[in-house]
């Protein structure tokens, strides 16, 4: 069956979704031995999702350090308490890798805080707002993009809560492994519809 897609999906029809979760196995990481067998576990996958949590600042000019980096496969995510673990030799080596595809959404910022904790090369990395244009999709956003090629909607509710808390809560865990995981949901789609053109583009005003 051909797939709909918009140019500029309705923001206001994304409430009326239902939720997409990540469904499998969350895994944290909170020290620096750990990143190791992680790192190693990861780069044996064919694609990743990455993506990155800061603790949110109220105060003008101030920016934390980013505290959360979440790599997820299809079926695991691990997520690596930077504020915990720093950025060690093993998160280097999976950030400097140019075997894995590994797909993130806006990444140059996430990079730019991972760089703020440590020098690294940056590997082989595809950010998927630079994919979307090719199937005539225009948004940009992460929530709008999951919206727009499946029709279900990803929570942003934990966006600002405390990723430097002692304990991340279930909903902090959950939220942060989607987000990683839909990365893939989505590169995944993309691919499949410019290979296959099966889905019909429709052009529309974008909504305030």
């Amino acid at each position: 069956m051909t797939k709909i897609i918009y140019n500029h999906f309705d923001k206001q029809l994304i409430a009326q979704l239902p939720l997409a979760e990540f469904e499998g196995r969350i895994i944290v990481i909170l020290t620096p031995g750990e990143t190791e067998k992680a790192v190693n576990y990861l780069l044996s996958q064919p694609i990743l999702g990455f993506d990155t949590e800061t603790r949110p600042s109220f105060k003008r000019g101030h920016q934390h350090q980013v505290a959360l980096l979440q790599v997820s496969t299809l079926d695991t995510c691990f997520l690596f308490r930077l504020n915990h673990t720093g950025l060690t030799p093993a998160l280097k080596r999976l950030l400097e890798d140019q075997t894995v595809t590994k797909v993130g959404l806006s990444w140059h910022d996430d990079l730019n805080s991972l760089h703020r904790l440590g020098e690294f090369t940056t590997g082989k990395f595809i950010d998927i707002q630079s994919l979307v244009g090719s199937i005539g999709v225009e948004d940009l956003s992460l929530q709008k993009l999951y919206a727009n090629i499946f029709g279900s909607k990803i929570s942003k509710r934990q966006q600002l809560s405390n990723w430097e808390a002692d304990i991340l809560s279930d909903k902090q865990r959950l939220y942060a492994a989607t987000d990683a995981w839909a990365c893939i949901m989505i590169y995944n789609e993309i691919i499949r519809l410019k290979e296959t053109k099966d889905y019909k583009l429709i052009i529309r005003e974008e909504q305030e």
